[in-house]
């Protein structure tokens, strides 16, 4: 069978116009996408060029397919049933700035880029005091941002637009904080953090499409539609939504809507985050340790097992949606389009590939939500606290237990210290590096927890399931 490489097709050299930190599977088939889209259509015109922001990534794969990929859309979209297969062109260049820094600060002297996107999980939008000016590159992607700004500040270029899509609540304002941070822990001077200020624009943004990644179960079937092989090719479901806070004029640069993308760009975008992170993110941070533990691989699995289906409608409907000040006709309708996403038979969404990074996860996704119910209602959330019992499961590293964490050294390791205490649990939920607060200070859940954890490593998740849905 043909390479990818191989296949004929029209592609244009187009001037850079976007940096992106980030090569995984969801900015390649959602920001990517929508570029290429906008491109077909010749509104924006304009390539990327991907940055890796870590020192393992995968940059070295697209190299190798001329940075060329496919996205397979496969689900149902306004009720039609939707499959189509697009060759990505948009795609200029790639960088490892950790072999070839000089031409990462390079990037500083193009004139043509206007737009910097990211997406580096929960994890990648952190400062770290320990951060050097001169290091080669800096360790945080916030760190390898401010050696690149600030050389685009020394050239006297104007800033960028600057939209990361990392998943924590106001990331622009986040990332723009730390940036500062660094200009100070560097002696950058005030000069340099007025042009941060004048010259760059930080957007608030939220990103919605489920994104299963490349297609192992089926990838010779895949392959034989599409004529020919594509290592990186990346499955999506059709369904998307981008929501932009920040300076309207942003949509004379990146005409999303006159593609026809369902992107929104408003003042004001928390309610459309609230209502995306704890009703769809928060269920699947809910299932991915409950469900890895009782053995099931896939939310469709989930979706379809007798006992995890109704356990995670009752956390959407019971416990979640509850604390959504949202009219309940709403939550209600936006709760049963998730369901249908969730269940897309066309969709193979593998809970290990959620897994990463899944304390940082569960801090921003189900705890607000749990430290909520319990400051108004003093009752404990049964199922969302059954989820951060599973993660101390799988992050103690029992040696009954085969399911392994997926973060970073450092997390993993602060859990393997912790286990080594007297009282594992109390440990844990005492950390308020890990929370933000001693979650100690709530008795209920910390018993509830300890008897969550008691019952997994005794008769398994799936009978802790089984009990908290017997007893709703």
């Amino acid at each position: 069978m043909k390479k990818i490489t191989e296949i004929k097709m029209d592609k244009k050299v187009l001037p850079t116009k976007i940096i992106q930190f980030g090569e995984g599977n969801f900015l390649r088939a959602f920001i990517d996408w929508q570029i290429q889209q906008m491109n077909n259509q010749q509104l924006f015109n304009g390539g990327i060029t991907i940055v890796q922001p870590i020192e393992n990534g995968m940059i070295d794969h697209l190299e190798a397919q001329k940075n060329l990929y496919t996205v397979t859309l496969e689900g149902l979209l306004d009720g039609d049933k939707v499959q189509s297969d697009e060759v990505i062109t948009a795609i200029n260049n790639t960088i490892n700035p950790y072999t070839n820094f000089s031409d990462y600060l390079k990037l500083a002297e193009e004139d043509t880029i206007e737009v910097i996107f990211s997406n580096t999980t929960e994890a990648g939008i952190t400062y770290d005091e320990t951060d050097k000016k001169e290091a080669a590159p800096a360790k945080s992607y916030p760190g390898k941002l401010t050696q690149l700004l600030y050389k685009r500040f020394e050239l006297g270029k104007p800033g960028f637009h600057i939209i990361p899509c990392e998943l924590i609540n106001y990331n622009g304002e986040k990332l723009k904080e730390i940036i500062l941070n660094y200009a100070d822990l560097w002696n950058l001077g005030v000069v340099f953090k007025e042009w941060i200020a004048k010259e760059n624009y930080f957007y608030g943004t939220l990103v919605d499409r489920i994104v299963p990644g490349f297609p192992h179960e089926n990838k010779e079937e895949v392959f034989e539609r599409i004529g020919y092989e594509d290592n990186m090719l990346v499955k999506a479901e059709a369904f998307l939504l981008f929501v932009i806070e920040g300076n309207k004029k942003l949509a004379e640069v990146l005409p999303f809507k006159e593609a026809g993308l369902n992107v929104i760009i408003t003042d004001n975008m928390q309610p459309y985050r609230e209502r995306k992170v704890r009703l769809l993110n928060g269920p699947h941070t809910t299932m991915t340790p409950l469900g890895l533990l009782a053995g099931i691989d896939t939310v469709g699995s989930v979706m379809n097992d007798i006992d995890f289906a109704p356990f995670i409608h009752d956390e959407m409907t019971k416990e979640i949606s509850p604390i959504i000040d949202l009219p309940k006709e709403e939550l209600a309708s936006y709760c049963e389009a998730i369901k249908e996403r969730f269940e897309n038979p066309f969709v193979h969404h593998e809970l290990q590939s959620i897994a990463l990074n899944s304390i940082s996860k569960y801090k921003t996704r189900l705890l607000p939500g749990v430290i909520q119910t319990l400051n108004e209602t003093n009752q404990v959330p049964q199922r969302m606290v059954a989820a951060l019992a599973a993660l101390l499961v799988i992050y103690g590293n029992y040696d009954e237990i085969a399911v392994q964490p997926v973060d970073g050294e450092e997390t993993i390791a602060k859990f393997k210290e912790m286990k080594t205490s007297n009282d594992y649990v109390h440990t844990v939920l005492s950390d308020q590096e890990l929370w933000g607060e001693d979650l100690t200070n709530y008795p209920e859940l910390e018993k509830t927890v300890k008897n969550d954890v008691a019952v997994i490593l005794t008769q398994g998740a799936r009978k802790l399931v089984q009990n908290i849905n017997q007893n709703s």
